[in-house]
């Protein structure tokens, strides 16, 4: 048999159609690409596959950007050293800086954070301040220069000497610095206590303390080092207690107040009494009685949620200037907790009952009462005149400032509900507002500056004082 032999050349496979064609068929079938101008490239081995492929990527894409970012990178150093040291100095700088204080009357300039011991140092006051001396407790001396080195004051506070080392100023302070203060020997110390006295001025319907008693003190000293005993004298004044009397004068020239009071209550009328006021637009001030408002506490307690002013009228209806000092103590805290469980509130607001509060009452409650309340203007309802003439006993002796006596119980209580809506109408009419006790006080400045009941108390360093005794009032 024949064999025949075409002219044309036998068909290459098609590298997609054909899995199996070799990597060399492969690279002979793409066209070679084309050169960038202005490029470099590196020459490679023949090489089959993807790894061939990306080493000649990499080195056209970070050649060039790896050489720059390497060669920035000292600059990059040099910035962050630079802005290193910069705040290094800055803090030392900051924590070093220099403040101002006023040093003995003078401008100074210090190191914020210097304490005492550096700035007597730098400031030379360890050879211009001279020791103060220890002294015997004669004020004899024992040591020349045995005292305090210096005398230190900040702010106006004096400095004890174990603190120099530790007080830092931190600048705007106000330092003193002068010779040391002499000391005394160790000694013991003999007081007696110097009680006040007291003294009741004035005249007026209020009566508080104006000066609260301070007890002063003498002492006696014996030294230890040397025995020898002296009589020191007064080392602390005494300060007596005052008790004034006035009355309100309000401050404006075109206003007229006055304030209405009730005593004895609450009783069967207190109810009554309520509704007229609040009829009336007006509030008044209770004084309420301890054994009364423990039959009552119901009248008590809407007495307070109406909103008048509550003060106490003690316990029972007793003369307190012929009670002993327990007794009268007593009259008065059992009159106060009647209110205070009945009401809630605590009260030292007290009406003495007959208006009855002797100086010695006051030596011996003035811890427990705020003020003293009596009156300018009695009503007479007491003595049961009538509707008609309890009226024109208030508004016919009305003034300006005045306090009105009114009695709320059982007895009285049909007339005083009977008069009460003339009186009030009647005052409103002559121009009168009428005001709780402490609405009227508040119409007085100056009062006001002397009384505040809401804070009415005893400091903490205040005595009751004593009695003056007959060789002191001679």
């Amino acid at each position: 048999m024949l064999n025949h032999t075409t002219s044309y050349p036998p068909k290459r496979p098609h590298p997609r159609r054909n899995q199996k064609t070799t990597g060399y068929q492969l690279s002979r079938s793409r066209k070679k690409a084309p050169h960038r101008p202005g490029a470099s490239y590196v020459r490679h081995s023949q090489g089959f596959g993807s790894d061939n492929r990306r080493s000649r990527t990499h080195v056209r894409r970070g050649g060039q950007g790896s050489s720059r970012r390497n060669a920035r990178r000292p600059y990059a150093f040099v910035i962050v050293g630079c802005a290193a040291l910069f705040f290094v100095a800055s803090l030392i700088w900051y924590l070093n800086r220099s403040v101002g204080i006023t040093l003995n009357g003078s401008d100074a300039s210090v190191h914020i954070g210097a304490t005492i011991t550096q700035v007597i140092e730098d400031e030379g006051f360890a050879d211009s301040c001279r020791p103060g001396n220890l002294l015997a407790v004669d004020d004899s001396v024992i040591t020349r220069g045995g005292g305090e080195r210096y005398s230190v004051t900040l702010d106006g506070e004096e400095v004890d000497s174990d603190s120099y080392d530790t007080v830092k100023l931190e600048g705007g302070e106000e330092l003193e610095i002068h010779d040391g203060a002499d000391v005394y020997e160790e000694h013991k110390v003999e007081a007696t206590t110097i009680e006040p006295t007291i003294t009741v001025e004035g005249n007026g319907a209020i009566g508080y303390v104006s000066t609260w008693g301070i007890p002063g003190r003498s002492e006696v000293w014996t030294g230890e080092l040397t025995g020898i005993t002296a009589d020191r004298g007064v080392v602390q004044k005494v300060q007596d207690c005052v008790v004034t009397y006035r009355s309100v004068s309000p401050d404006a020239e075109d206003a007229r107040y006055i304030a209405l009071t009730f005593d004895e209550g609450p009783s069967a009328y207190t109810q009554q009494i309520l509704d007229i006021l609040e009829e009336k637009g007006v509030s008044a001030t209770f004084f309420l009685q301890g054994d009364a408002v423990e039959e009552n506490p119901a009248a008590a307690k809407a007495i307070a949620e109406a909103g008048h002013e509550i003060g106490s009228n003690a316990y029972n209806d007793v003369d307190l200037s012929t009670l002993s000092g327990e007794e009268l103590r007593s009259q008065l805290t059992r009159g106060f907790d009647a209110i205070e469980n009945a009401t809630g509130e605590r009260v030292n607001l007290l009406r003495a009952p007959y208006a009855s509060f002797s100086t010695e009452n006051w030596a011996e409650s003035m811890d427990i009462v705020g003020a003293v309340v009596s009156w300018n203007i009695d009503s007479g309802d007491w003595l049961l005149p009538g509707a008609e003439s309890v009226q024109e006993n208030v508004v016919g002796a009305a003034r300006n400032g005045n306090i009105v006596l009114l009695t709320d119980n059982d007895v009285t209580g049909e007339q005083l509900v009977e008069a009460l809506p003339g009186i009030i109408d009647q005052l409103k009419e002559d121009g009168y507002t009428i005001v709780t006790l402490s609405e009227l006080i508040a119409t007085d400045e100056d009062f006001a500056e002397e009384l505040d009941l809401a804070n009415a108390s005893m400091p903490e360093d205040a005595a009751l004082p004593v009695m003056p005794s007959d060789d002191e009032d001679e």
